[in-house]
């Protein structure tokens, strides 16, 4: 059975981060997020919600992000960006 969640991540502690990685530790917090909520180690990051986060480059990642979470029957976990 596939299960689906809609979530809005804060990112804002990635601005602890140095300015030159702040989107690297942006995409490390989503991941972790994703993993504790989901339970599963397997955590996939669309190519949009990628695009998404890296927009502005790697020192302004976006503060918050609202994205949808896939569980699929092997345990992997597809996300994406809401609608």
């Amino acid at each position: 059975m596939v299960e689906e969640r809609i979530y809005v991540v804060p990112l804002r502690r990635a601005k602890l981060a140095a300015r030159y990685k702040r989107t690297p530790r942006a995409v490390r917090i989503l991941r972790e997020f994703i993993a504790r909520h989901m339970k599963s180690e397997n955590v996939k990051i669309d190519a949009a919600l990628n695009q998404h986060l890296w927009e502005r480059g790697a020192r302004k990642p976006p503060s918050r992000v609202r994205v949808k979470a896939v569980k699929q029957d092997d345990g992997t976990v597809v996300v994406s960006l809401a609608e």
